[in-house]
């Protein structure tokens, strides 16, 4: 059964610029474990040197944080919708703007 993996704009530089991928999956560790075996630089984004999904990498199934789900051990079914969403950090503190 194929599922979409969403993938960002940052990520896309990776992934021959494809927008989504089309993975045949069971669950949500078996696409991204597929994704990453067809898209090999893909994996440091994504996992840790340990096969550890990155902390700052957020996974959505149907607009489902897989954190309050089954983790990487959500299931998936044909026509789902991975999505990857890695936190964004950086840029400068504001300023006050108090007289």
């Amino acid at each position: 059964m194929a599922v979409k993996v969403v993938i960002p704009t940052p990520l896309r530089q990776y992934t021959g610029k494809q927008e989504f991928v089309e993975i045949s999956a069971r669950t949500v560790g078996e696409a991204l474990s597929t994704l990453t075996a067809q898209y090999s630089d893909l994996r440091p984004h994504l996992f840790s040197n340990e096969g550890k999904l990155r902390s700052f990498v957020n996974v959505y199934v149907n607009n489902e944080d897989i954190r309050f789900l089954q983790k990487e051990q959500t299931p998936v079914a044909e026509k789902d919708v991975i999505s990857i969403v890695p936190s964004i950090a950086g840029g400068r503190p504001l300023r006050c703007a108090c007289s």
